[in-house]
């Protein structure tokens, strides 16, 4: 039969659903057959022969109907898993079936009345057929999962078949050891199996409809308290699927083995259509989402490690009763975290290449969910983050990161990927290692829109970070703390700053300490402790080397008296805000030197008017998001976090760091704190004693006299004789005694956990149009909008 006669026979088939108003039975075969017996139907043709309303027109009025067409499509599919799909017949049958279901899920989801139907039993279902059969009968979503788990390592459909001729029988599906049949080499596998282009798309197929069954989570509001599982995600990754280790280890391998380059031939991308890619984005949505698992309140005990075999780690506590994060967190061996990292930093970078070889490499668009992965390796398994930062491999994860946050500063509708990018770089910022592997020169020149400078990967990361805070939107406002925070954390360990960022830093100073911007909201004047904080952490720690720092310190040395001169006086207060209101441009590029931008690079570009993007839940402050310790003289750290009973219940000031009662109040964009906030002189004076301006201001006491008398004596404008003098200047003895290095790590909560699954689901929402698996439906977890 041709395709057209097949798409109008499907067509009828809906036609003749959508306007019956009699319940069809159950035992109507000739009648149910017709959806997915006789049709041959690509996933897009079922989408645009299923209209929505047509879907919804059968909920409302013939909801019996509904509920059948998803039973019989779900028993065609455990009946597929059974018999091991020989014929093409039934192959056929399970594709259908299964795009049927993906095509109509999203509509049972959205209507609250639907969402228990497939955590009942349906009558008559029970394994046997028999009366008596319905006792243990299995929800419909169990039979579901399971009969998706056992398609997905059938011979012959989905993985290759080890049998040598055809006169064997073929392997029975239920003696099947699917450990034997990963799809990919790597973490706990050693074998890579013949690329088999039909294996591929159909494993595409099923984790489309798996990712469906699991999008529930998208028609539920975000819950503050975030701990509710998603009880698809739940069951899927238990004991009851026998296949979730050889599962999570195909999905994982398959993800990190992908080289989109083509087997390292440029321009080789362009001979063969690549049919892998489709499946490495489907198995990178499914393994994020098996793994959204709120890591700040699971302390439930597991199974043990007895089946894992030697890829995971069994000496461990047990993990979470989810298996798959329960997997990743014990996965130990170096090769394997060596074939992972490998694997994440040349996808990561692959956006990269593009833009010195145009077109040299099939382009990815799936970046976003490898930062979720990234991070979820991080967070669940510490052994992982501490080999990803034992060399300096991080500079991989490092550059790539760098480049989407500079790139996506102007632009709108990416907010998401500024945070998780800032997330993963706050993570990383917690262990020392970070800062030392910061100072390795950097020479890769990745065409990015920021100034030429020369100097290390802390050079790098500090310019990016100046660029987003001075010519970002305005909605990056509230990563300014997290920007910083990082900046501060690695500031200890920075053993020559350049000039060009010795500058940029010295430059966000003078912005952030103008009276209009200190005054216009409550939580600015934050961003000036923190950078007192990096400049005496590298003053006390890395002086020796630090020549540029020093130098731009003393030019700009009238930033510190101004500061600690600053007026408290309520006539000033108020004339600043005045000042304000006439100019309210955040932060001026005057005083930097900007300099011209790298060769080849592209301006960062805002949203295109239209854009869609995904709304977002608020994120904890840095307060919150952040433990701060105290680093010890052998290294360790110092958690100097009151316990939870002691802190005072006001919020008020500690000694590092000024936190007012108003603490509460999150920084607002300057724009919209006009009439909430006003400040007073006693606020002001609360945390104007509190600048850490003493070792500076002995550094400035000291040094600048010195300068001073070298220009006079030599009649100097020139800034290398000033600078060879700093180089070999010394303050030892001089200055105060060193304050101890404050480290403030990320730490775990579930409003970062919340944050998490609204920005995940939110980029499958957005990544999946074509079949568009969810547009148009009444989503809860978040607003589409347009920029």
């Amino acid at each position: 039969m041709g395709s057209a006669d097949s798409k109008l026979n499907f067509r009828k088939a809906v036609i003749q659903l959508t306007t019956k108003t009699q319940p069809v039975e159950a035992t109507d075969d000739a009648f149910w057959d017709q959806f997915w017996a006789d049709t041959a139907t690509s996933v897009q043709d079922v989408f645009a022969l299923v209209p929505a309303a047509e879907i919804r027109a059968v909920r409302e009025e013939s909801p019996s109907n509904l509920a059948t067409l998803c039973y019989k499509a779900v028993e065609k599919l455990v009946q597929g898993a059974e018999s091991g799909c020989h014929s093409e017949k039934e192959k056929q049958i399970v594709l259908n079936c299964s795009r049927l279901l993906t095509r109509v899920l999203p509509y049972i989801f959205e209507d609250p009345d639907w969402r228990g139907f497939f955590w009942s039993t349906v009558p008559g279902a029970g394994r046997g057929g028999g009366e008596d059969d319905d006792e243990n009968a299995r929800p419909l979503a169990e039979s579901l999962l399971l009969a998706i788990a056992d398609l997905l390592f059938c011979p012959d459909f989905t993985v290759q078949s080890h049998r040598r001729s055809t006169v064997d029988s073929a392997e029975d599906v239920h003696s099947l050891d699917s450990c034997e049949y990963i799809w990919e080499a790597g973490v706990g596998f050693a074998h890579s199996p013949q690329p088999n282009y039909i294996h591929d798309t159909n494993r595409t197929e099923l984790l489309k409809l798996l990712l469906t069954c699991f999008s529930e989570a998208m028609y539920l509001p975000p819950a503050p308290d975030s701990g509710s599982t998603n009880p698809w995600v739940q069951f899927f990754c238990s004991t009851e699927n026998r296949h979730a280790l050889p599962l999570f280890t195909s999905l994982l391998n398959t993800v990190c083995a992908y080289d989109p380059v083509g087997y390292g031939i440029p321009y080789n991308h362009l001979l063969f259509s690549d049919y892998r890619e489709p499946l490495v984005e489907e198995a990178a949505q499914v393994l994020i989402v098996t793994l959204d698992h709120d890591s700040a309140t699971s302390t439930s005990p597991t199974v043990d490690g007895t089946t894992t075999g030697t890829a995971m780690d069994d000496i461990d506590p047990p993990g979470p009763e989810n298996l798959f994060v329960n997997y990743l967190s014990r996965i130990h061996r170096e090769e394997d975290f060596q074939f992972i990292l490998k694997g994440i930093a040349r996808l990561l970078s692959n956006p990269l290449l593009q833009t010195y070889l145009p077109n040299s490499t099939k382009k990815i668009q799936f970046h976003q969910e490898l930062l979720v992965l990234f991070w979820k390796l991080c967070d669940f398994n510490k052994k992982f983050l501490f080999f990803v930062l034992k060399s300096s491999d991080v500079l991989d994860i490092l550059v790539p990161i760098l480049y989407f946050l500079n790139d996506a500063r102007a632009d709108q509708s990416r907010v998401g990927l500024m945070h998780i990018g800032v997330f993963i770089l706050l993570l990383l910022s917690g262990e020392r290692n970070f800062g030392v592997r910061l100072n390795k020169p950097y020479s890769v020149r990745v065409p990015m829109d920021i100034p030429v400078f020369t100097g290390t990967h802390a050079d790098l990361l500090i310019v990016v970070f100046h660029k987003i805070i001075t010519s970002g939107h305005q909605r990056l406002q509230p990563l300014f703390d997290c920007l910083l925070t990082i900046i501060v954390n690695v500031s200890p360990y920075l053993k020559s700053l350049s000039m060009v960022a010795a500058n940029k830093l010295l430059h966000l100073l003078e912005a952030f300490s103008t009276t209009w911007f200190l005054f216009s909201a409550s939580q600015n004047h934050h961003l000036v402790f923190f950078l007192l904080e990096v400049f005496n952490n590298i003053i006390q720690y890395q002086f020796d080397g630090n020549s540029n720092l020093v130098y731009a310190i003393i030019r700009k040395r009238n930033v510190f008296h101004q500061l600690a001169n600053l007026p408290t006086d309520p006539p000033t207060i108020h004339k600043a805000l005045q000042r304000r209101r006439r100019a309210p441009e955040p932060l001026s590029r005057t005083g930097s030197q900007e300099g011209a931008s790298m060769e080849g690079s592209r301006p960062a570009a805002p949203a295109e008017p239209g854009t869609l993007k995904t709304s977002l839940v608020a994120t904890p402050g840095i307060d919150k998001l952040t433990e701060k310790s105290q680093v010890s003289e052998d290294g360790t750290l110092r958690s100097l976090e009151p316990a939870p009973q002691q802190g005072p219940a006001d919020g008020s000031p500690t000694e590092e760091e000024p936190s007012p009662a108003w603490r509460e109040q999150r920084r607002l964009s300057s724009a919209s704190a006009s009439g909430q906030w006003s400040p007073t002189s006693e606020w002001v004076l609360s945390w104007k004693s509190k600048l850490p301006l003493q070792t500076i201001m002995r550094l400035l006491q000291v040094l600048v006299p010195q300068v001073e008398k070298i220009c006079i004596d030599k009649g100097l404008t020139d800034e290398s004789e000033i600078l060879r003098f700093l180089q070999h200047g010394t303050l030892v003895g001089l200055l105060p005694v060193p304050h101890p290095i404050l480290i403030r790590k990320y730490q775990a909560n579930s409003g970062t956990a919340m944050w998490f699954r609204t920005y995940m689901w939110g980029v499958i929402y957005l990544r999946n149009v074509d079949p568009p698996v969810w547009y148009d439906t009444d989503v809860k977890l978040f607003e589409i909008q347009r920029v």
